[in-house]
């Protein structure tokens, strides 16, 4: 069994806004598994859906280059947020984008072959830091357009079927502040459907309504979860009143597809004690 530990218990409070102790008991019967305890939580406390996990410690970029009824997303990782600031490295994250645009190219590692690998190279002797373009990805369409948050941790792109560039754009926009699962509800995968509603099932049944109400109770829930999850049924960001959906039809589009980068996701790393391992270094040397 994993040991439950203090950064545990506090991570679950934050993804959850449970209490501590609550906390402890869900993480000591799922053996320390976070995704379990909550899965459990949700089923024992009808809990929301909990905050995705925050430990994404890679640091960098993301950058995008939309014109033309095509555009591409980059991410490129430094170890801290200094060197992500830095110009070199923001010129050479300019040149995987533009690369990337020219040639139409999603494989990072045939994309950095020839110059870009050695430019790579040249900036790491110069920064004294590690610098990884980890992937890319692009879309093709009518129209294509393209959005970075301000803090350039968050990209997207989008492509319509009709509409302007400027269109794309603002649903870009919205796809990075709100992340969307899907474009519409049927392309939801269906494990992840089928999960949820063995959740909505345990809270519901909890509730001591007879059968028929429960399957009621569940495919309601089930329904309102695909809604908003579905980048076409959602509030538009800048305009609450319509949804996604109905703003791009009004402009003769639908929405076709898109991809959201934000710096980091998916990449864990271990979390380090410094008080710790200085102590137990200086144990070391004394003993």
């Amino acid at each position: 069994m994993s040991q439950v530990t203090a950064s545990l218990v506090k991570e679950l409070r934050d993804r959850t806004g449970l209490g501590m102790m609550e906390c402890k008991r869900a993480l000591a019967e799922s053996g320390g598994d976070i995704d379990k305890a909550i899965d459990d939580l949700r089923k024992s406390s009808g809990m929301k859906a909990a905050k995705k996990a925050g430990r994404t410690a890679a640091d960098g970029v993301v950058s995008v280059r939309a014109e033309g009824g095509y555009g591409i997303v980059v991410e490129v990782n430094s170890e801290t947020d200094f060197v992500a600031r830095d110009e070199g490295f923001q010129g050479f994250v300019s040149s995987v984008v533009d690369a990337g645009f020219t040639s139409k190219e999603n494989d990072i590692a045939t994309l950095m072959s020839g110059d870009l690998e050695s430019d790579r190279q040249a900036l790491v002797q110069k920064i004294g830091e590690n610098i990884s373009p980890r992937r890319a990805d692009s879309i093709e369409a009518p129209v294509v357009g393209g959005y970075v948050h301000s803090n350039n941790r968050i990209a997207v792109i989008v492509g319509l079927s009709g509409g302007t560039e400027e269109l794309a754009k603002d649903v870009a926009m919205h796809v990075a502040a709100v992340n969307p699962a899907v474009v519409n509800s049927d392309q939801m995968p269906a494990e992840v459907v089928a999960a949820e509603k063995e959740i909505f099932a345990a809270q519901a049944r909890e509730s001591g309504k007879p059968e028929e109400i429960i399957e009621k109770m569940i495919g309601g829930r089930v329904a309102k979860f695909l809604k908003e999850s579905s980048l076409v049924d959602q509030p538009f960001v800048k305009d609450p009143e319509t949804t996604v959906g109905k703003l791009v039809k009004a402009s003769g589009a639908e929405v076709l597809s898109f991809v959201r980068f934000e710096v980091g996701e998916g990449i864990e790393v271990e979390e380090v004690d410094f008080a710790a391992e200085v102590a137990a270094q200086v144990q070391g040397a004394s003993s």
